[in-house]
């Protein structure tokens, strides 16, 4: 098993949402990374459409080679919206109006009868679905119930940590993918994920898929994508592309 790269263009959709201009296009960065050697491209459209617009959904799909992968949420329009969008992924996020950016893992025990009625719709469209999880066994084992394949692991707490707490974090990841995988969920991992910190998680047991977007989209600005994507790779122990 590979270790794959998913590269989150939704910071280049901030960008240019700022002035509300047609640039920096979000898909040409998207195709930028592809040819940089991410292994696929992920996207939140959020109800609020504060970055990604509907549009860029669809043209992501139409043009990547590689695979997209929709962040939403349960929000009954933001699933109608997936459910169409002819994504080979979907990765089910919790999502408040008032946050930065996403805070924290969905609560897949409270969350377990809309998930039900989720899971198997969004596999039915046609794509792998995952569920963005604290490392809780709880919540691990919430997600095996609903059936979803994947989870993907909130690397935040660990990213935000220093010192012994950031051993202490990265510990708690590796039990969350060992527990996860002992219940046949199949892992990912994401959220503050950087140049700095990723070699720890990337040498996780299990982990399959990394999501990692605002720290290659700020370090691109100094050195441009394809070295970006590139030093990523390096970082996380694959070879540029």
């Amino acid at each position: 098993m590979s270790l794959r790269l998913h590269v989150n263009v939704d910071h280049v959709a901030t960008l240019r949402q700022a002035r509300q201009e047609a640039f920096p296009d979000p898909v040409a960065w998207a195709l930028a990374c592809e040819r940089a050697g991410a292994h696929g491209i992920t996207c939140h459209l959020r109800k609020d459409r504060r970055h990604v617009q509907d549009d860029d959904v669809r043209r992501l799909r139409a043009e990547l080679r590689t695979l997209l992968n929709l962040e939403c949420s349960l929000d009954p329009e933001m699933l109608g919206l997936a459910l169409t969008s002819g994504a080979e992924a979907f990765c089910v996020v919790p999502e408040k109006r008032t946050e930065v950016t996403t805070e924290g893992g969905l609560d897949c025990v409270q969350e377990g009868a809309r998930l039900r009625e989720a899971v198997p719709a969004l596999t039915e469209a046609g794509g792998l679905v995952s569920l963005f999880v604290d490392p809780d066994p709880a919540q691990l084992d919430a997600a095996a119930a609903v059936g979803a394949p994947f989870v993907e692991l909130h690397t935040g707490a660990y990213a935000n940590a220093t010192g012994t707490a950031r051993e202490r974090e990265l510990e708690r990841l590796a039990i969350a993918a060992r527990h996860a995988r002992s219940i046949g969920l199949r892992v990912n991992a994401g959220h503050g994920l950087d140049y700095e910190n990723v070699a720890p998680v990337a040498a996780l047991e299990g982990v399959e898929e990394l999501n990692i977007g605002f720290a290659l989209v700020a370090h691109a600005v100094f050195v441009g994508v394809e070295a970006a994507v590139g030093e990523m790779r390096e970082a996380m122990g694959l070879p540029r592309s």
